[in-house]
């Protein structure tokens, strides 16, 4: 008896659910949620917290399978990679038909529960986002341009635009709000961490910036970046989606953040880059953390 048979359901669960790539994916699933409240007055009534519910489900679902089709085309390369030579996938623990089925199968079911649950719009652009991060940016881009994080980065921006159309139907100039504020956020939070790992980017195969231009330039560019993200952070207070608070929440954390990469432009090392990368996640989930009490206390 093979090894691959003697698994318990339990432990082939386990591998299945790696290739959702989980923290990834619930940030993803925490960003469509503050679009679906934010675009809602004041506080939800019951059914809009079950509709809620119901179009994270969906998203969730569409998210996790763009990130099994992920590891699935980039096995090879992901078998290369300290940081994620564990995958299933890589590891040859999941073929790539159980990889592709599954992945088929989580996008099958998300597709169905936003079209009859939320609203054929916002099916439609959650499968736009799947076409745009498995296909355009791990297929075409990825492996071919340096600015596979700016041009991919529309993909992962897009989640507040989901949670946005789930709830009202459209998408309004307050959801592109949220989506370029990811969209900037994008490339010095994937840099920082490219930088870190440069080395295993370099055997991979995949021309980063750190890579293809080196690790002066591609500091720059991180600074540069985190300092038009400060500036577009600022907008749904200028635009009077939310008030003080926010703006506040706002100013500190783009202002550590360009701390960051200031200091990471001047005396750079492997750890501030690793700092610099951890802080990115922070930033971006406390920025939408404070939009969302902000839009409570203040609404």
């Amino acid at each position: 008896m093979t090894t691959d048979t003697m698994l318990s359901p339990a432990s082939r669960f386990v591998q299945f659910y790696a290739l959702t790539k989980p923290r990834v994916v619930q940030l993803i699933v925490f960003c469509a949620l503050i679009g679906m409240v934010l675009a809602v007055p004041g506080w939800p009534s019951g059914a809009q917290w079950l509709h809620m519910a119901v179009s994270c489900l969906g998203i969730w679902l569409v998210a996790a399978a763009a990130a099994a089709f992920n590891c699935l085309v980039e096995k090879h390369i992901d078998a290369r990679m300290q940081r994620t030579a564990w995958r299933p996938t890589a590891r040859g623990e999941l073929s790539s038909s159980q990889a592709l089925a599954f992945s088929a199968a989580l996008c099958s079911l998300g597709s169905v529960i936003l079209f009859i649950g939320s609203n054929p719009l916002t099916m439609w652009l959650t499968l736009a986002t799947f076409v745009g991060y498995a296909v355009i940016y791990t297929v075409v881009l990825k492996p071919r341009t340096p600015q596979n994080i700016v041009i991919g980065g529309a993909s992962g921006a897009m989640p507040p635009v989901l949670g946005w159309a789930a709830m009202t139907g459209q998408v309004g100039p307050e959801a592109l709000i949220l989506f370029l504020i990811i969209f900037l956020w994008t490339p010095p939070h994937f840099w920082a961490l490219a930088l870190y790992r440069v080395e295993d980017y370099r055997k991979s195969g995949l021309p980063m910036l750190p890579v293809t231009h080196g690790s002066e330039h591609t500091r720059l560019q991180i600074l540069l970046y985190t300092v038009v993200l400060f500036a577009a952070c600022l907008l749904p207070f200028v635009y009077g989606m939310s008030s003080w608070l926010y703006l506040a929440a706002a100013v500190v954390l783009g202002a550590g953040f360009c701390a960051y990469a200031w200091r990471l432009r001047r005396h750079y090392s492997d750890a501030l880059a690793w700092r610099t990368f951890k802080f990115s996640l922070v930033h971006l989930s406390a920025l939408f953390a404070a939009l969302l009490v902000d839009h409570y206390l203040f609404f």
